[in-house]
């Protein structure tokens, strides 16, 4: 009786065995789920599209903008403006103009801007910032001629560039309401502040004499325009996109937060 019961125990140990390396064998399967496949769970609103989509994004990322409604008017105007008059003066100034004396130019009025640049990097106690500020006014002003020539950006100190908004910011200064500005575009009320400080500073230092000349030759003034519009990328309309006002207002507006805390 013990034999036969050894017998039916080793038989069905055996199969046992057998249905074991059957498993292994046999291809593994795996479940589709949410974490290996996402996208075949997600159903997506069939009436929803692109602009739909980039409106309730840009919802989370607002911006205070009280005078939303007059920012938006000055902004077409701005549109208008830069597609019916700047633009157009800027192509001809770059098709009459040879490239070098494009270069002098930017480089001149650069030369300029670098003087309200160092004034609010010493109010912001950037001292290496200050000191390569000042030896790109003494290389461009002289070696340079009058800043025609940037050597300094050739021999490692490129331009950096602080206003008085960033000085405002850096102590504390709120932003407050976003404003856009005629032509100048994208704003707030404490940097628009800091545009009349910065502009009254370079005039009162009078560095070069360009500022005194400038009341007596407003188209130096015209010229500046004309190269800082040449020297600026951005175009409206170029982000394709019915909210290009919120994307503008948001980058405007984080880039300066950028800004400050460097």
């Amino acid at each position: 009786m013990a034999k036969y019961l050894l017998l039916i125990a080793a038989l069905i140990s055996a199969g046992m065995v057998q249905a074991d390396n059957s498993k292994a064998n046999a291809p593994v399967v795996v479940d589709s789920d949410g974490f290996k496949e996402p996208l075949t769970k997600l159903k997506f609103n069939p009436g929803l599209d692109q602009r739909e989509f980039e409106r309730s994004t840009l919802n989370a990322l607002n911006v205070y903008d009280p005078l939303e409604s007059w920012n938006r008017r000055v902004y077409h105007f701005n549109y208008r403006f830069d597609q019916w008059v700047f633009l157009p003066v800027v192509d001809g100034y770059r098709y009459i103009t040879p490239g070098f004396v494009r270069t002098g130019v930017s480089n001149f009025f650069n030369n300029l801007g670098d003087v309200p640049n160092l004034m609010n990097s010493l109010l912001q106690f950037k001292g290496k910032r200050s000191m390569e500020t000042t030896a790109r006014l003494l290389l461009n002003t002289t070696v340079g001629i009058a800043g025609l020539w940037d050597p300094a950006t050739a021999m490692g100190l490129p331009r950096q560039s602080e206003d008085f908004g960033q000085t405002l910011g850096f102590y504390g200064v709120p932003g407050g309401a976003y404003f856009v500005l005629p032509i100048f575009g994208p704003s707030n009320l404490r940097d628009t502040s800091g545009l009349l400080v910065d502009y009254t500073a370079e005039s009162a230092i009078n560095f070069l004499n360009v500022s005194e000349v400038s009341s007596n030759h407003p188209e130096l003034l015209l010229l500046r325009g004309v190269d800082k519009r040449y020297q600026t990328s951005f175009r409206y309309g170029q982000l394709n996109s019915p909210f290009e006002y919120e994307k503008v207002r948001y980058v405007y507006t984080e880039s300066r937060k950028l800004q400050i805390a460097e």
